[in-house]
């Protein structure tokens, strides 16, 4: 069986990702390395409490020489716009989260909403990503 283990977002400022992560939607910090051999590299991972996979990795975008400045230019827009990808999170309870993030300052898109798949809203990041968070339907 092959599973998710690690899915990676772009971030514009990884402290300021770190901090709406852990401080506002209640994930905990898994790993925070940097590689000075690597320039300064920063790898930062955050995940649920309680759920050893699959985590988040919050990715500074990289300038030359793995992005021109063109692709890093291509990428940020991309991230203005909502449109950098999505990631849906599961809950039992999309109405509670929804209360709760919102009072530490989340910026919803989309209010909870009833749908075929089960009921869920939308909110971004600081850096722009689309998120989903969803609480299935009973069965």
């Amino acid at each position: 069986m092959i599973k998710i283990n690690t899915a990676q977002v772009w971030v514009l400022d990884q402290d300021e990702a770190v901090a709406f992560w852990t401080e506002k939607v209640g994930f905990e910090i898994r790993e925070d390395a940097s590689f000075p051999e690597l320039g300064g590299f920063r790898w930062v991972t955050v995940g649920a409490p309680g759920q050893d996979f699959p985590t988040l990795v919050l990715m500074d975008i990289p300038g030359a020489p793995v992005f021109p400045d063109s692709t890093v230019a291509e990428i940020k827009s991309l991230l203005a716009k909502g449109h950098s990808g999505g990631i849906f999170l599961e809950t039992d309870d999309v109405q509670k989260a929804y209360e709760e993030m919102s009072a530490k300052g989340v910026e919803f898109t989309d209010l909870p909403e009833r749908r075929p798949y089960g009921i869920d809203a939308g909110f971004r990041d600081p850096s722009g990503n689309s998120f989903r968070i969803m609480q299935p339907l009973p069965e």
